[in-house]
């Protein structure tokens, strides 16, 4: 049995709540093993060979009928996780501020006219880079006031996705036991 990563867009966001312990409590009702949280921001791990795609439909069908919740999940192998980590195209920007290297995993592929419209709103060294696993998100300046990270959250521009910090990507990764590259 191998790690499944579920990440859950928007969780404890604009009131979209669902305690932790009832997410896991979820989880084995699904049959998954070994379910772990982290943070209270929709982060689960678990252990099963489950297909991620059907994943991801059997997981938003539990969120809605026990919580109420339409919500989006993605989810990833640990595999998966760890190519997403050794593919970080910032990885000196992620040792010296990890917090302001944000991570878009997608559910698809970003729209390329979005891609074109957000990057046209970075300021200063702000950047964006698409790799296969995700979108990267280099914020110097803080995302607090960066339109670049505003618009980037509106799934009409880019598609279907979640961002995770990258302290919280490398969290994640630790969590599964996979070995993961130094850079970063």
């Amino acid at each position: 049995m191998t790690h499944r990563i579920i990440l859950f867009r928007g969780m404890n966001t604009g009131g979209v709540r669902a305690p932790v312990s009832e997410q896991r409590a979820m989880a084995e009702a699904l049959g998954l093993k070994n379910p772990r949280t982290l943070l209270a921001s929709g982060n689960l791990v678990v252990e099963s060979d489950r297909d991620p795609c059907a994943l991801e439909a059997e997981v938003q069908a539990a969120m809605l009928d026990r919580f109420g919740l339409k919500i989006a999940a993605v989810v990833r192998t640990g595999a998966q996780w760890a190519e997403l980590v050794a593919a970080n195209p910032f990885p000196d920007q992620a040792r010296a501020e990890p917090s302001r290297l944000l991570v878009m995993v997608m559910k698809d592929r970003a729209r390329p006219e979005g891609l074109e419209a957000v990057r046209g709103l970075a300021v200063g060294e702000e950047r964006l880079v698409e790799t296969p696993q995700a979108l990267w998100f280099w914020h110097p300046d803080g995302i607090g006031h960066s339109k670049m990270a505003e618009k980037a959250t509106q799934v009409r521009l880019l598609g279907m996705g979640t961002t995770r910090n990258w302290n919280t990507v490398i969290k994640l990764a630790d969590m599964t036991g996979r070995p993961r590259p130094e850079a970063g």
